[in-house]
């Protein structure tokens, strides 16, 4: 039985050997091939948290319609107001049905009028179950769309905009007319047997829109700035990286093929041809941090397919850095 150990030990150091002298230009031809099976356009940006080490980006400058990614700013501005005092984490908001926006848990369960949650929790749902209605309270009390833009900017980022909130956003891309939007919404799905179908196939319009837009490297960029401390206080970002490391949804993206109890901290998108998602993961035996943004865009394969390609990525990225030089 010793034998073979001793045969195995040496092999593990030269597989180990062979990835840590590999160049990046070797991870993003891995990422292309990968690219291939997701049926449409994927952009890749990752590096270490803490700066050392190459940088890999496949279409990593091209635009992507960000889908729920967003939220990660709207978070940060949020919380920005907070650390300025303009916002208080236990203020307890009202929330009139006319603004719920279909998504998991407000709109979803609380079907009474009556609905008031704190800050901190409006927080909690829209990082870690996506929800679209603490979102758009979240995006007002930021203040709107531009506000965001204008936080994100202010973190060095450029290559990033938020432009609607989340009924914004889904009354274009469903190409809804004026009204209650939860009104609207049920007439066009019960006038159009299709129409909930619409969501899940990409859309020409949509994905070449440049509104609600990030480059793979912008959101990376972001994400570096705020997990490294830089863009919130000591308090605001411990909070934030708690919710996300929290995250409900994506179970099979970012961490499906990630070794069993891999922290990750990350955000999800998804929309018609866009399947998204966005974190920082923690490599084992305190070897640092990488921060990793895969987006696809313009795919029709079924989303467990795409899904699988960011799940393939992302295991590759995690190993990468994991043994190349410097970690």
């Amino acid at each position: 039985m010793l034998h073979r150990w001793r045969l195995f030990f040496p092999l593990l150091l030269i597989a180990t050997q062979a990835v840590a002298s590999a160049p990046p230009a070797a991870l993003e031809a891995e990422i292309v091939q990968l690219s291939e099976d997701s049926g449409g356009v994927v952009g890749v940006a990752a590096w270490r948290l803490d700066g050392k080490g190459p940088r890999v980006q496949v279409n990593g400058s091209e635009r992507f319609p960000m889908a729920s990614t967003f939220k990660v700013a709207v978070a940060g501005a949020v919380l920005a107001g907070v650390d300025a005092g303009r916002i208080q984490l236990d203020r307890m908001i009202s929330i009139d049905p006319a603004v719920f926006v279909p998504s998991e848990v407000i709109a979803d369960r609380f079907i009474h009028p009556g609905v008031s949650l704190s800050v901190a929790n409006l927080l909690e749902l829209m990082l870690t179950q996506s929800d679209n209605t603490a979102t758009d309270v979240l995006t007002s009390l930021a203040g709107g769309p531009a506000a965001v833009t204008s936080w994100v900017r202010s973190q060095g980022v450029r290559d990033q905009r938020i432009d609607r909130d989340t009924q914004g956003l889904l009354r274009d891309f469903f190409d809804l007319p004026p009204g209650p939007f939860q009104e609207v919404l049920a007439k066009a799905a019960q006038e159009n047997p299709g129409f909930e179908e619409k969501g899940m196939h990409p859309l020409a319009a949509f994905d070449d829109d440049p509104r609600d837009t990030s480059t793979p490297e912008a959101m990376a960029q972001l994400l570096t700035k705020i997990f490294s401390g830089g863009a919130l206080s000591e308090q605001s970002t411990k909070l934030l990286i708690g919710i996300m490391e929290r995250c409900r949804t994506g179970d099979a993206r970012l961490r499906a093929r990630l070794p069993a109890g891999t922290v990750v901290a990350n955000k999800t998108g998804t929309i018609g041809g866009s399947v998204n998602d966005v974190g920082v993961i923690t490599l084992p035996r305190d070897q640092g941090q990488v921060v990793i943004t895969v987006f696809i865009k313009k795919s029709d394969l079924p989303f467990e397919k795409r899904e699988r390609v960011i799940a393939e990525i992302a295991r590759s990225v995690r190993d990468y850095y994991l043994f190349a030089s410097g970690s």
